[in-house]
């Protein structure tokens, strides 16, 4: 079983960014397909980047134009970059695979002040 364990969360003002980090124990190659979640206090967890075999990525509305996702499979690692964050943009941070749901790690607090 793959884990995964988030990081390079933190604490940043509106404005700023952040890159994150998800190193697998495993090949992330033969999982086909990864994402960033995030669950902010309250609410539910939710999708908001994804990438693809073949590089595609999608992102959720909210995100778009702001976050980009990426991989290294030869780390095991996936990435998020995060730029001109925003308040609304704290939550805990997770990854996982896409298509197939592995076991969730610990996750990684990002908080935004205004």
């Amino acid at each position: 079983q793959v884990q995964l364990v988030e990081s390079g969360g933190g604490l940043v003002q509106a404005g700023g960014s952040l890159r994150l980090s998800c190193a697998a124990s495993g090949s992330i190659f033969s999982i086909n397909g990864m994402g960033w979640y995030r669950q902010a206090p309250g609410k539910q967890r939710e999708l908001v980047a994804s990438i693809v075999s073949g590089g595609y990525t999608n992102y959720a509305d909210s995100v778009k134009g702001r976050f980009t996702i990426s991989t290294n499979n030869a780390k095991n690692t996936v990435y998020l970059k995060m730029n001109s964050l925003k308040p609304e943009d704290t939550a805990v941070y997770y990854c996982n695979g896409f298509y197939r749901l592995l076991a969730w790690g610990q996750g990684t607090q990002v908080t935004v002040s205004a």
